[in-house]
């Protein structure tokens, strides 16, 4: 973990649980994507720059999920660098307690103030805003997360943030975090026309061809679907068609996973309802969710 990889002739990626673009603009000037996942990660990143000679200008966030940000509040203090990203992650990497209080639906209780749902807060600017280094792109990538964006580097080389997963994490956990289902869909389907040298998401190898990686989040997303149809063929509420999904798929309840897949679960629910599949409506003080009977 933690190694350097040169995939094009100033494109690198850290190799890290969430992996971490560089692009190399000069010899002594580095743009990071993403910053792993806390300080931990930060120390090893200001550990492979230094040994490079490399001074870090910037670091752009895709988006605001703690493992994308964590090394943000290090790495800018030791090494004052700016932070870049789009207006609605910037309220999250500048105020994080937003992230577990927006999965809660509340103020979260302190097993969800963790570093895994919350980074420490660092400053950042608007990406629009930012200097890019000349040929850098950024392009949105609405679904996982409010204003999520991917980064194509002049090498033709796009780093590709949480807009799609591994199969391995598709067959191990099913549920991957989604915010809005209709925007990943379409993000799916844009991405299957993108052209480019190669493709790194942060949770999958890096890949020629982003179309079967896209077909396999895809399916995965649709088998979801058909499962909540199939779970609410009677009406229940919500707490029970969430513990029908953790025993479908074999799933592991802890605070973390309540939040993140319940939270993914009602926006499927929402997705299905607002497509005409699922009705819902309030009984005996219950909000009710029923699949809806085929004509």
């Amino acid at each position: 973990m933690y190694e350097l990889v040169q995939v094009a002739e100033n494109t690198y990626y850290i190799n890290a649980p969430s992996k971490i673009g560089v692009y190399r603009v000069s010899d002594d000037d580095i743009w990071l994507i993403d910053s792993g996942n806390d300080k931990d990660a930060g120390r090893k990143i200001q550990k492979i720059l230094d040994a490079q000679g490399w001074k870090l200008t910037a670091i752009i966030n895709t988006h605001s999920n703690a493992d994308h940000d964590g090394g943000n509040t290090l790495l800018q203090n030791r090494l004052n660098c700016a932070v870049y990203t789009t207006p609605m992650e910037l309220a999250i990497v500048e105020h994080p307690m937003l992230e577990p209080s927006f999965l809660y639906g509340g103020y979260p209780f302190k097993k969800l103030r963790n570093k895994f749902l919350m980074a420490t807060p660092s400053k950042g600017q608007d990406i629009a805003d930012a200097p890019l280094p000349a040929g850098m792109e950024y392009f949105r990538l609405p679904g996982h997360f409010w204003d999520m964006i991917g980064v194509k580097t002049p090498d033709d080389v796009y780093f590709m943030a949480d807009c799609v997963f591994g199969e391995n994490i598709l067959e191990k956990y099913h549920i991957s975090f989604f915010y809005d289902i209709a925007a990943q869909l379409e993000t799916l389907d844009m991405i299957e026309k993108l052209e480019g040298r190669l493709f790194i998401p942060a949770h999958a190898e890096p890949t020629e061809d982003i179309k079967p990686l896209a077909d396999a989040n895809r399916k995965k997303m649709q088998e979801i679907l058909d499962a909540l149809l199939e779970i609410c063929r009677e009406p229940l509420h919500f707490e029970l068609i969430l513990k029908r999904v953790f025993e479908r798929f074999a799933l592991t309840m802890d605070y973390s996973q309540y939040v993140l897949i319940g939270s993914t679960v009602r926006s499927y629910l929402s997705y299905l309802v607002d497509q005409g599949k699922l009705e819902c409506y309030v009984e005996d003080a219950l909000l009710l969710w029923k699949t809806v009977s085929a004509e």
